[in-house]
């Protein structure tokens, strides 16, 4: 009986794991019947399209032994921040070309009080890096608005790789420069570069990038207009400014010289040799009388901040309508930040009242004289792009003087100090002329990126 009892449970038992095996066995079939279809059975890893990849310089096209080191080291380069691109890239949609991305909106969620605050972040166009770029410059050399010392390819010079590459910004996509959008954006507005020769040359770039260089009878050139022209005795035209419109969207680019911002007026009108008085604390009288008129105002100061240049130019320095006393402000470097602060705080006082009004300090254009300075033999003889690196990773512009005088004011930065600072290359240099021009650049050239960051951030 009692081996009866026993056998009988036993079968009992391994019926019951027959049956739940069998149980297993189907369920783990269905399951992997399913594998391919069902969501919540894996976990789906998306793959990336590779991120943009860098171009060897032109001149590696030609295969110059000498430049292949960097022509190998910029092919090679893929950073993390292209990375992080192409990873943006497949999670959104990209841009339109000419959309200005240069807002992006950042959530902050409270857990505890279930709030939500949104806070828009600038987009830092600054930041990027140079890459290769193999489509030709947006207007020739003949453009009729280059000052032709500055149209490099009229010289003797023989290398234009410093023409084949463009800024590409790593925190937003940076809108392309698209001429007739940037007119129809400007349309009745004037746009006004004030300040030196490296202010006049981001002038002349933008009004050959918006005329692709060609001659056009929508172009009219209304320099007298603004008092510009000065008709001397033997019949020349002397420029002290440009001004052209564009006819189809009532649109003026203008240029007024004003190497350091100050008011200038003679010590003694009836007296040929004269000194000027340097008003630190006055704007030009441009600015003063046309401040009302401007929609976009770009400001630039600082090679002509020295000694032997305000001399030069027979200037003194006046303040309260009486020349300097202050020890302090006789430095020449002090009265410069004195004039950059002066003219941004009367600028935002004015932008208060205008609403209509943009106005940008741009940062000082770099100069690269190596072994000597302009006048003691420097010189910048380099051909091979980015010999110095190609990326700016700083969030913080170099020119503090001009970031400490905006900060906190409706003046915007123009910031192009760092980007241009690896362009040693594409400067005038000895081309074309005896002494050498490490200071100006070659156009087409850099100072056309400069006016895709002004594009970007109106």
């Amino acid at each position: 009986m009692e081996m009866k009892g026993g056998l009988g449970d036993a079968f009992r038992v391994t019926g019951k794991h027959l049956s739940l095996a069998l149980l297993a066995l189907v369920l783990t079939t269905l399951l992997l019947l399913d594998w391919d279809r069902n969501p919540f059975l894996y976990t789906h890893v998306p793959t990336h399209p590779q991120s943009d990849t860098l171009l060897p310089p032109p001149a590696c096209f030609h295969h110059d032994p000498n430049n292949s080191t960097a022509c190998m080291e910029l092919a090679e380069t893929k950073t993390e921040g292209q990375k992080s691109q192409s990873l943006q890239k497949e999670e959104r949609k990209e841009p339109e070309a000419n959309v200005d991305d240069s807002e992006t909106e950042i959530t902050d969620g409270d857990s505890e009080n279930g709030t939500t605050s949104v806070e828009r972040k600038v987009c830092n166009y600054a930041k990027g890096r140079w890459v290769a770029d193999s489509r030709p410059p947006s207007y020739p050399v003949q453009c009729k608005y280059i000052q032709r010392n500055w149209a490099c390819r009229l010289t003797n010079r023989t290398d234009f790789s410093y023409e084949g590459y463009r800024w590409q910004s790593i925190d937003c996509k940076m809108p392309e420069f698209e001429p007739s959008h940037f007119l129809e954006r400007m349309k009745h507005k004037v746009v006004a570069f004030i300040g030196d020769s490296l202010s006049r040359e981001q002038f002349q770039s933008m009004m050959c990038m918006l005329t692709g260089g060609q001659e056009s009878s929508d172009v009219e050139d209304v320099a007298e207009k603004y008092g510009f022209l000065q008709f001397l005795r033997n019949r020349a035209i002397h420029h002290h400014g440009w001004a052209y419109r564009f006819r189809t969207t009532n649109t003026t680019i203008l240029h007024s010289w004003s190497a350091r911002l100050c008011d200038r007026q003679p010590v003694n009108a009836s007296d040929p040799d004269t000194l000027y008085a340097m008003h630190l604390d006055r704007q030009p009288a441009f600015i003063r009388e046309n401040i009302n008129q401007l929609n976009v105002l770009v400001l630039n100061t600082a090679h002509h901040w020295s000694k032997q240049m305000v001399n030069m130019d027979k200037e003194v320095m006046y303040v309260n309508g009486t020349p300097v006393q202050d020890r302090n402000l006789k430095n020449i470097e002090n009265a410069k930040i004195f004039k950059v602060n002066n003219i941004v705080k009367w600028l935002d006082s004015k932008l208060a009242l205008n609403p209509n009004l943009q106005v940008f300090i741009r940062t000082t254009s770099p100069r690269h004289f190596f072994k000597g300075d302009w006048n003691s033999g420097g010189s910048c003889d380099n051909t091979v792009p980015m010999t110095r690196g190609s990326e700016v990773l700083q969030e913080e512009t170099i020119d503090k003087v001009v970031a400490d005088a905006v900060k906190g004011t409706r003046v915007k930065l123009l910031d192009i100090t760092a980007l241009s600072d690896l362009r040693d290359e594409a400067h005038i240099s000895h081309y074309g002329k005896k002494a050498n021009d490490c200071l100006h650049w070659c156009l087409p050239g850099v100072p056309d990126t400069w006016n895709e960051l002004l594009s970007a951030q109106l």
